[in-house]
């Protein structure tokens, strides 16, 4: 072992005998561990939990959204099947399915909720969403035209009291004109279906029926709203939205969901880059705690230094000497750090669960968040990079002490001693 390494092992080691200066050195080098492994675990558990939130929100918007969606100018669009045909052209599009959305409100038992409605086919339906994997109770192909079923979301059935084989009125804005008034145009449809997509937009304001009710209730003939599209890469959607308008010969609206859900994911990504600055300060301030270790060390041990450098000791194995000292604690503290970031991260389905019944306070709200359960997401290209940055962060640290150590004179720290 070279000699440089030996002295920085013993300098760093606490000792159970030591006594004034000693102990309070290493007291200050176990708090710069603590907080250099506070700020990695948190900096591992936020950023998880962002990159899971990330990945959830995007996976239920689209299991009920769509990756690309065509619709009319007016909001109606004729001849779909020939705008689908032409758009299945494009070799990026798996599956396509029309589709009519129009508000509605639901009454069922002197309850009233406004809703959107969506008309759908459910065999074109389930090859661009989820909708049979979300149902809950019921089925989704109980959707049969001329039955007027109706499938309605987990928090909008339970805001209206139903269950499946009641029936709701379902009140449409178009209006029926008549020489006395304009009369709202009034149908019943029977629950048939009730699904849980995990995010509450969804949950507590959308109902399903078939494409044929929809068509009629809101006097569209053969007209739907548009055409929705699955890709077999999602992230190509905005790519794909630019090519359609050539492939498709009506007038048509392209739309991807990167720009119809962008705000989500837009205020998930800054919050994620500004919790990733604020955090990795917390973990400079630590690592520059270990400036004020490694200060107080190469006073207390001035002699001791000026003594290897009689033996012949070079200014740069000085210097050596503490940088691995301070190198040591924040290997520590990051070790610590990874290890209880990474717990927490696997674990949080039971931590948080757990915190609530302490503090009996609601640390996730789904209402707030649009996702039922806190998600995690651990990617090991984070974990490196956290890892690497805040090792650099400790060894800056340990440069301007390890300098000032190895430019000690022996001749003045000798002197009185």
């Amino acid at each position: 072992m070279r000699y440089e390494i030996l002295v920085g092992l013993r300098y760093t080691r606490s000792r159970k005998r030591a006594q004034g200066r000693n102990r309070f050195i290493s007291f200050i080098s176990l708090v710069s561990m603590l907080g250099t492994a506070l700020g990695v675990a948190a900096l591992i558990v936020v950023l998880s939990v962002m990159n899971g939130f990330q990945e959830e929100l995007r996976t239920r918007i689209l299991g009920v959204a769509s990756h690309v969606q065509v619709s009319g100018f007016d909001g109606e669009l004729d001849a779909w099947q020939q705008v689908a045909d032409q758009a299945a052209r494009h070799p990026d599009v798996v599956a396509t399915a029309p589709y009519i959305q129009e508000q509605g409100m639901l009454s069922f038992d002197q309850a009233v909720r406004g809703t959107l409605v969506r008309g759908v086919l459910p065999a074109a339906e389930d090859g661009v969403a989820n909708f049979v994997r979300f149902m809950r109770s019921g089925s989704f192909d109980a959707l049969q035209p001329g039955r007027f079923g109706i499938v309605l979301g987990r928090d909008l059935a339970f805001a209206l009291q139903a269950q499946v084989g009641d029936k709701v009125t379902l009140i449409a804005p178009q209006g029926l004109v008549t020489p006395a008034a304009v009369l709202p145009r009034v149908k019943q449809f029977e629950v048939v279906g009730i699904f849980e997509a995990g995010m509450f937009e969804y949950d507590s304001g959308l109902a399903l029926i078939h494409l044929r009710d929809a068509q009629a209730l809101y006097r569209m003939d053969e007209r739907v709203s548009g055409v929705r599209l699955k890709l077999d890469d999602l992230f190509a959607a905005p790519r794909v939205a630019r090519e359609l308008p050539g492939l498709i010969e009506a007038d048509v609206m392209v739309s991807d969901w990167t720009r119809s859900h962008a705000n989500f994911f837009r205020a998930v990504a800054l919050e994620k880059t500004m919790m990733t600055i604020i955090l990795f300060l917390i973990v400079a301030v630590a690592a520059f705690n270990i400036v004020s270790t490694l200060v107080m060390a190469v006073q207390e041990k001035y002699a001791d230094i000026a003594i290897l450098r009689t033996l012949g000791a070079s200014p740069t194995s000085i210097m050596a000497i503490f940088v691995l000292q301070g190198a040591i604690i924040g290997l520590v503290g990051l070790a610590a750090g990874v290890a209880g970031g990474l717990l927490l991260a696997h674990n949080l389905d039971v931590v948080i669960p757990a915190l609530e019944q302490v503090t009996g306070a609601t640390l996730w709200n789904k209402e707030v968040y649009y996702i039922s359960e806190l998600p995690s997401k651990v990617l090991p290209a984070d974990v490196i990079t956290i890892v690497s940055l805040s090792f650099v962060l400790t060894l800056v640290a340990t440069l301007y002490p390890s300098w000032r150590a190895s430019r000690v004179n022996p001749a003045e720290a000798l002197r009185y001693e």
